[in-house]
């Protein structure tokens, strides 16, 4: 996830005559994406997720290009993945970006959507799970919405969690694919996933 770390407030006016007020905050420049400048200005703020998450459309001042940032607070316990070995790892959403973006591959899919699709998932995992969630799971939260964003990176990625290893496997999984209708944005919410919890009481 890609944070914007924020400058400290300095107050002015201490010797030299004016008022005793602390400076709006600024949120740091970050690294573009697309040419690797340091060199930003914010365009537009706003909160998202119900305001635990915010926002920020930023705007290179070296390549003009266009992107975003997002700022969340830190999960304060970390969530464990067990993986199919039995080993545990801490949970970590750059790696559910980087399944979802190879099995995107060049797909037209904008890098916002797979990073809320991340964001999405991470946040359910932490409601529903107290210490720790299978990769099976995780797997199958990241395909439920993968299948309404793009049928031909869901099937990458279904091959791949599924370990689907032969033609009539993935035949298979077109098959289910096909029966089930492609949902819109306007019929159901994208990246809406059952919630069940699983912590203790």
């Amino acid at each position: 996830m890609i944070r914007a770390a924020r400058r400290r407030p300095r107050r002015r006016g201490q010797g030299g005559g004016f008022p005793d007020i602390l400076e709006a905050e600024t949120p740091a420049a970050m690294i573009c994406p697309f040419c690797n400048a340091n060199d930003d200005k914010v365009i537009d703020s706003r909160p998202t997720e119900g305001g635990a998450v915010i926002r920020r459309r930023r705007a290179c001042l070296r390549c003009d290009r266009r992107f975003s940032t997002y700022e969340r607070v830190e999960q304060a316990s970390r969530l464990m993945v067990v993986k199919k070995d039995g080993s545990r790892v801490p949970f970590n959403t750059d790696s559910i970006v980087r399944g979802v973006s190879n099995a995107c591959g060049k797909r037209p899919i904008p890098e916002d959507i797979k990073r809320q699709l991340a964001e999405q998932v991470e946040e359910e995992l932490h409601t529903e799970f107290e210490r720790e969630v299978a990769s099976e799971v995780i797997g199958e939260r990241v395909m439920s919405r993968l299948r309404h964003i793009d049928r031909v990176a869901y099937i990458r990625f279904a091959t791949e969690h599924l370990q689907l290893s032969t033609l009539e496997e993935i035949q298979r999984e077109l098959d289910d694919l096909a029966s089930r209708p492609m949902e819109s944005p306007e019929q159901t919410n994208l990246f809406a996933g059952p919630k069940r919890s699983h912590k203790k009481p």
